[in-house]
């Protein structure tokens, strides 16, 4: 039986612009958030080989840390023309100094190495895993994507991490030049369109009121 959230939750993320958006995201349904960062604790090795796997590690941490639920996303970039690349290591592509502008360059002179020059051949989506873990290891786990096309040069100074370089499908806008309710504000105000804010809308189905 899916289990609901109530009262506070810990946002396993020390990513700013991570918590930004699910705080968002958890704003009208009453649930306290507090984030890693606020509670300092320890960022666990994240050595799963894929989002769900990586995500799960992040809230079981965070769960058992702090003893209270925790809330935790694993994300990143699947470029078709990579092989899936950057993919479950698109944070560590931008080294630990969050070059994210070199890691864009990094993509494109990866692309054009490869002739991907026309849009067809610069496919890309994003994915976000997202899972709650309690201190007692029940676990709620849900995913979901957003497909859209790699543009260049990356356009827009809002988002974060690959933002400006993402075209989402249907869209004349990066995710760089749409504001956060463009990005992943949900119903009435926005259309739910990242992938983080169609991962949400799963778990929120799930687990809040």
């Amino acid at each position: 039986m899916p289990r609901r959230i109530t009262g506070q939750l810990v946002i396993a993320t020390h990513n700013p612009g991570k918590l930004v958006e699910m705080r968002e995201l958890l704003a009208p349904h009453g649930v306290t958030a507090i984030s890693a960062t606020d509670l300092n604790l320890a960022e666990p090795e994240e050595t799963g080989d894929n989002f769900a796997a990586n995500a799960k590690i992040k809230a079981a941490a965070a769960a058992t840390a702090a003893n209270l639920p925790a809330f935790a996303d694993d994300s990143g970039l699947v470029v078709d023309a990579l092989d899936g690349a950057p993919g479950i290591y698109s944070a560590r592509w931008a080294g630990p100094s969050k070059d994210f502008n070199g890691a864009m360059t990094r993509i494109e002179r990866l692309l054009a190495e490869r002739g991907a020059t026309e849009p067809a051949q610069r496919k890309a989506h994003f994915v976000s895993a997202l899972c709650v873990a309690w201190p007692d290891g029940h676990l709620e786990e849900v995913e979901a994507r957003v497909d859209g096309t790699l543009v260049w040069p990356p356009r827009g100074t809002a988002g974060f991490g690959y933002d400006p370089m993402f075209l989402p499908d249907g869209h004349d806008r990066t995710f760089g030049e749409m504001s956060g309710i463009e990005k992943h504000g949900l119903p009435p105000l926005g259309k739910g369109l990242s992938h983080r804010a169609r991962a949400f809308v799963k778990l929120a189905e799930r687990c809040l009121d």
